[in-house]
């Protein structure tokens, strides 16, 4: 065996080896460039396998003390961005075993003992997602804060509600509000719940069927703040269901918020002009000076496709694998990563914009009229008044908004006379139901849109989301 092959062996599992990898397999193999972003999760993981290490007695206290001391070393370099990366060093774990090597000498390769890269990865990305789950449920809290600001403005704004984007009845504009908040508090819930079910240790399973070596896995899972060690060391290494969680939560997510996006792009348009949007998240046109583009709710509503694709890449990878692990894993991090990023970017632009939205209550209540949006106040009145049957009450109603359009006037602007003579048990009381003001007025059933249920679903919804 020549010294130049020995040299290009990899040093970390290279005794098998005579020569070292191909250049295009370093490069295919290579993953430092993604899984750089774990390396506070690797030492925080790495401290604590090596203090178990010491308390079960398989290393020494001193081993331990420089381990841990050479690993704080390590984050400081890190932190400070003093730290040299080569692709030579495939990943992350490597990178900090060869540094922590060049500090303490040959006790760094006792922090490897009774574990693998295999349960070591699958830690860090647990540790990765937990903390993920934790920074998005606290940008999502400030974006219901940001609603519920807004909402606490408008309890009394009318506009129109839609289906099908057409009229249909009108709402205020914070019990609208107030339903994408709704949405994101359910938002949180799924990262709850995919933190809690995330949070199980993998550290110990070494490889795929744990080790001889009379480690604690209690005590590194209590370490890193984990409920308990993974049952099964074959699921241990293999699985990625916490991830698949995750993608799916931060996918669902995006969702709404590209929801609320595409309706603030359709309010700050002339045509609606129910809201003007900051003009920190808006931009100029290269040739059309009168321009405002809402370019940062329409980055938010395209980036639902690249998180969505994310969770797609993964559900793909994992689809066919058998168990223990395999390299298609490394795929794992970078749709993660990718979603967690451009979610953040998201969350906090969408907060920008629903913090810093100017509502025009006039031009809102004025399209709150159009199409009718009372028709269905007026079928509920005949049939509470003059006691029709729901369907007869919806034909009534019908001829009288075909008379409506043929005179070109609202219905609470038709005549009682107009009226009655298309039925004649309707009386005058029937116009105190056709202003959009006391059709929202009257919508006091829970969870609907009236001022005094939105005002109550505020100071509710405040308490429940934590927000003071």
């Amino acid at each position: 065996m020549s010294g130049k092959q020995k040299h290009n062996a990899n040093p970390m599992w290279g005794g098998r080896f005579e020569s070292g990898p191909d250049a295009l397999m370093r490069e295919i193999n290579a993953s430092i460039h993604v899984d750089y972003a774990l390396y506070g999760e690797d030492i925080a993981g790495s401290i604590a396998h090596a203090r178990m290490l010491e308390a079960s007695r398989i290393i020494t206290q001193q081993e331990a003390a420089d381990i841990v001391r050479g690993l704080e070393q390590i984050r400081g370099e890190i932190d400070a961005g003093q730290f040299t990366v080569s692709e030579d060093l495939e990943d992350i774990h490597m990178h900090i075993e060869a540094r922590l090597k060049e500090i303490i000498g040959d006790a760094a390769g006792r922090l490897h003992t009774a574990r693998s890269r295999n349960d070591q990865v699958a830690t860090d990305l647990r540790l990765y997602v937990r903390r993920a789950c934790d920074e998005t449920d606290r940008l999502l809290q400030a974006l219901q804060a940001a609603l519920l600001k807004q909402a606490g403005a408008h309890t009394h704004t009318i506009m129109p509600g839609f289906t099908h984007l057409q009229s249909a009845q009108p709402v205020t504009f914070g019990h609208h509000l107030l339903a994408y908040a709704e949405m994101f508090w359910r938002d949180r819930d799924r990262f709850h719940e995919t933190r809690r079910r995330a949070n199980e240790c993998p550290l110990g399973a070494a490889a795929l069927a744990g080790t001889s070596f009379p480690i604690d896995r209690h005590m590194s899972a209590k370490a890193l703040g984990f409920d308990h060690p993974m049952r099964n060391s074959l699921d241990a290494v293999a699985s990625r269901d916490f991830a698949v969680d995750f993608l799916a939560a931060s996918t669902t997510t995006s969702l709404h918020l590209s929801r609320l996006a595409e309706e603030m792009i359709l309010w700050s348009t002339p045509q609606f002009s129910f809201v003007r949007l900051p003009e920190g998240f808006t931009s100029g046109s290269s040739i059309m000076p009168q321009k405002r583009n809402p370019d940062a709710a329409e980055l938010v509503r395209g980036k639902s496709g690249r998180i969505l694709g994310n969770l797609v890449s993964l559900c793909m990878v994992l689809k066919g694998l058998p168990l223990a692990y395999n390299k298609d894993l490394q795929e794992d991090k970078e749709p993660v990563f990718d979603s967690h990023y451009q979610l953040e970017l998201c969350l906090r632009a969408m907060t920008g914009m629903a913090d810093g939205m100017q509502a025009d209550k006039e031009r809102m209540e004025q399209a709150a009229g159009w199409g009718h949006a009372t028709a269905t106040d007026l079928a509920d009145w005949l049939v509470r008044e003059c006691n029709l049957p729901f369907r007869d009450a919806h034909h009534v109603t019908g001829r009288i908004v075909k008379l409506a359009d043929e005179l070109g006037v609202t219905l609470e602007h038709l005549h009682i006379g107009e009226l009655q003579r298309i039925d004649g048990r309707i009386t005058p009381e029937v116009l105190s139901c056709l202003s959009v003001a006391q059709s929202v007025k009257s919508r006091t059933s829970y969870g609907g849109t009236s001022p005094e249920n939105v005002r109550n679903a505020i100071m509710e919804a405040k308490e429940r989301y934590g927000i003071v």
